[in-house]
């Protein structure tokens, strides 16, 4: 916060699409109260802006290159929990938005979310409120009705998003199929695997593929 009368809310923006951002700041502009002090273009430079800046909230994206927005997420709210993340972005599926609460998101909007929802949201977000849109809300109601068998207990040496990888090559998907899936760059599929390969000590794919469905993963796939 400044040392004005009238404290203004410090945001910054974090989508790898100029257009987006511009949109946001010129929305964020005309709201009171309200000051965008960054921009990021990568999940990396999100991570960097916020340790320089400290802003109040990080407006994040969740496909952006280097690091996606769920790990740029983690490592921010792990270095500076004060940070206020919320996401908007257009993907709505159950990975996305329960790994971004996993990573500490307070928030969760759509892209295409009305003016007054994102700056509602950016408002509640750096008051410690968790703020969802409709459609995410929705999910979350169904998923807390209607549970899952959980299918992912096995080798809890594992991450969350390892996990998720894991599932996936179990369902005999490539590493270009899970890129695809999951909204992160091949480089981090890539390197999930070979974390994943070394905590489950096997030499290969096939041998990743036969310990995941012993375990009950990719039975779906």
């Amino acid at each position: 916060m400044n040392d004005l009368d009238t404290p203004f809310l410090r945001v910054v923006i974090a989508d790898d699409h100029p257009l987006v951002r511009s949109g946001l700041r010129t929305i964020l502009a005309a709201a009171n109260g309200i000051e965008v002090i960054g921009e990021a273009s990568t999940g990396a430079e999100a991570i960097s802006v916020a340790k320089a800046l400290i802003p109040d909230v990080i407006v994040m994206d969740l496909q952006m290159p280097e690091t996606d927005g769920i790990e740029a997420t983690r490592q921010i709210v792990a270095s500076n929990p004060s940070i206020a993340v919320l996401v908007l972005t257009m993907f709505e599926d159950d990975t996305s938005v329960f790994s971004a609460m996993r990573a500490g998101a307070l928030g969760y909007l759509l892209k295409g979310a009305e003016q007054e929802e994102i700056v509602r949201a950016i408002q509640a977000a750096a008051h410690g409120e968790a703020i969802f849109g409709p459609a995410i809300a929705h999910r979350l109601i169904d998923f807390f009705t209607h549970p899952k068998e959980p299918t992912t207990q096995a080798f809890p040496e594992l991450t969350d998003r390892e996990r998720e990888v894991l599932e996936l090559i179990a369902a005999g998907q490539s590493n270009g199929a899970i890129s695809r899936s999951l909204f992160i760059s091949p480089k981090t599929v890539a390197n999930h695997v070979s974390n994943i390969f070394a905590k489950l000590q096997v030499a290969d794919r096939s041998e990743a593929i036969v310990r995941a469905r012993q375990a009950g993963l990719g039975e779906r796939g």
